[in-house]
């Protein structure tokens, strides 16, 4: 599943490719035509996301919601000198033709889990069962903090909790603890604020990398492969990383063997070393 900074990501391209013109709107596939046709032609004003969500803005403060979910995609075409037929199982198909010194863009959007029309105050319930949003600029990371440090959950479990921290995924997750020695299975509320204050101020800082570069990079500049001497990391994720999806490979720091389990369906990946599993000091 994409996670937060896709979205991000995604958002700036609608917006550089659309923001500011009369969109055409419409649903080759069928299963949002009517919607698209209460769209078509409107001026597409903007887009944003809030973690995995997307809202694509349109006057009359109408929003299309998207949820890209496991399987989604939203292709986005800048600058075309022409906009091809679409192939496929297109949900939603966005057009605009060249004028007002722009060229022609298209955008196409295949396999989501949610797309749908909404009111703007539809898309603030949304934005307000979600966690805060480490990438957005408005995010209040205390609401975090507070559902963390009242959980008994493993850390593990309230990293991927949109309601707790939004656009946080499986390989953010990994990542991140690995970062921060953290085990994926110390309780939330072991934590000190410190500790929560640090992953989070890392969190903005990756994820915002991350919207720029389009990939997820995690290592330190120490454990690069042109620093260790070692081949780049072969992945369809891309982006070098630590622990994920590294299962019985050696740790880059440590050299242990890097384990996996499972967590709510979830696959987990930690340094038996680097992440020792927590010991409450009153049992010691």
């Amino acid at each position: 599943m994409p996670e937060g900074h896709t979205l991000h990501r995604l958002a700036g391209e609608l917006r550089d490719a659309f923001a500011g013109r009369a969109v055409r709107v419409g649903s080759p596939q069928g299963r949002f035509v009517d919607s698209a046709a209460l769209l078509d032609g409107r001026v597409l004003l903007g887009a944003e996301a809030w973690g995995k969500h997307l809202f694509v803005a349109f006057e009359g403060e109408e929003y299309v919601h998207v949820h890209l979910g496991l399987y989604g995609t939203f292709a986005v075409h800048a600058a075309v000198p022409s906009v091809p037929e679409p192939v496929g199982q297109v949900r939603l198909r966005m057009t605009a033709p060249v004028g007002g010194g722009r060229e022609a863009a298209y955008a196409d959007l295949r396999g989501a889990t949610t797309c749908e029309l909404v009111t703007g105050e539809q898309r603030d319930a949304v934005a307000a069962r979600s966690g805060p949003d480490p990438i957005r600029p408005d995010a209040d990371p205390t609401r975090a903090w507070e559902r963390i440090r009242r959980s008994k959950a493993p850390i593990g479990a309230l990293l991927m909790d949109q309601s707790v921290i939004a656009g946080v995924g499986n390989v953010y997750r990994a990542e991140l603890l690995f970062r921060h020695r953290l085990h994926p299975l110390r309780p939330g509320a072991t934590l000190r604020v410190g500790q929560f204050t640090a992953l989070w101020e890392d969190l903005v800082v990756l994820m915002a990398e991350g919207v720029r570069t389009g990939r997820i990079d995690t290592v330190r500049p120490e454990h690069t492969p042109a620093a260790m001497g070692r081949a780049p990391r072969v992945d369809d994720h891309g982006g070098e990383v630590y622990v994920y999806r590294r299962t019985s490979q050696p740790c880059h720091v440590c050299g242990s063997i890097v384990r996996t389990d499972v967590l709510q369906g979830r696959n987990l990946f930690w340094c038996p070393r680097c992440q020792p599993r927590f010991r409450s000091r009153s049992l010691v």
